[in-house]
């Protein structure tokens, strides 16, 4: 039954929140049992409609109800000690992105559940997924990588409730966010290796279009014009031939993979023949051909960072450092 009292200090759409947790933790409500209505609780209470709105939308952010069009609304969870839900989008899952959702989890505190979600670069699944859960959730943290007009999904939700990762558009800018600057990170770091990079003929960056950032492909071409170095871009490197005095930038994993192999069947060796750069370091790079040099964001940093910003409900936008290592690779 819900309880509702006058001049205790309590709320009452707080007062509304703990009976519907007190009922679940004894047992009266269960995992599919329908809750009384908004008009019911209004009139037997004589409250306003907005009050217990606020309530079971509380409750509802935290997964512990959820509505049925037509119907009412159920009980989803009995677990009432969560605070807070968090819808986490992002793009796809690799062993540096676990670092950052690691990261995050654990700074978060033990009250707090996160959701996570895959769009894998694919438009219609990132709209699909923030129209299923829009409300469902107390902040939406969200990695739109490089698709264009996601704006138009994220708009649907509350501004202030919203954090941007890793990629920051043209069109996201209003929204407090954690995120890389791909333009300075290559063009600083290259600047910084370039007494390793002269010695090579000619800068290949592999650049898929479709999942890697403006920003890194902007920032390699002004750095290869401004020191006046011969540069090819190159979505794979699958029918790719290895010459010989080139040096090879990858974004992604298996190109790397795939130019050590290719450099060990064209008897080519490694930094006297070509020269690799990889983004982003694993421990996997510092061991293999004796170390890649990588440049590479601090994905621990960015996922405690954000986990912080919630926490304070801070707003802003704060750039992720990002370093160069030099390794045995160039």
């Amino acid at each position: 039954m819900i309880k509702i009292k006058s001049k205790i200090g309590i709320p009452k759409y707080k007062q509304i929140i703990n009976s519907i947790e007190e009922m679940i933790v004894t047992g009266v409500l269960q995992k599919g049992d329908q809750i009384p209505s908004i008009n019911k609780i209004k009139n037997d209470h004589n409250l306003s409609r907005d009050t217990v709105l606020m309530a079971f939308n509380e409750l509802k952010n935290r997964g512990i109800i959820q509505s049925v069009v037509g119907k009412g609304y159920y009980v989803s969870s009995e677990n009432v000690s969560v605070s807070q839900k968090i819808f986490l989008l992002f793009d796809e899952l690799n062993s540096f992105k676990e670092d950052l959702y690691n990261s995050f989890l654990e700074n978060l505190g033990n009250d707090i559940q996160v959701d996570i979600y895959f769009h894998h670069f694919n438009k219609n699944s990132f709209s699909k997924l923030i129209q299923e859960n829009v409300g469902d959730y107390n902040y939406y943290v969200i990695m739109p990588a490089n698709m264009e007009g996601t704006n138009d999904d994220i708009q649907n939700l509350p501004e202030d409730k919203v954090y941007i990762l890793d990629q920051i558009h043209d069109d996201l800018t209003k929204y407090s966010a954690v995120y890389q600057n791909f333009d300075k990170a290559i063009f600083n770091n290259l600047t910084k290796a370039n007494h390793l990079i002269k010695k090579y003929k000619k800068l290949v960056l592999v650049f898929n279009k479709n999942k890697q950032p403006k920003g890194m492909r902007n920032g390699f071409i002004m750095f290869c014009e401004e020191n006046n170095k011969s540069y090819e871009l190159v979505n794979d490197l699958t029918d790719r031939e290895l010459q010989k005095g080139e040096a090879y930038i990858m974004p992604d994993d298996k190109s790397l993979l795939r130019v050590i192999k290719k450099m060990k069947e064209s008897q080519l060796e490694l930094v006297n023949d070509i020269g690799v750069i990889s983004y982003n370091d694993t421990l996997l790079k510092e061991i293999v051909e004796g170390g890649i040099t990588t440049i590479s964001t601090d994905f621990n940093a960015m996922g405690k960072r954000l986990a912080e910003m919630i926490l304070d409900k801070e707003q802003g936008q704060i750039e992720n450092p990002n370093k160069l290592i030099i390794r045995n690779s160039l």
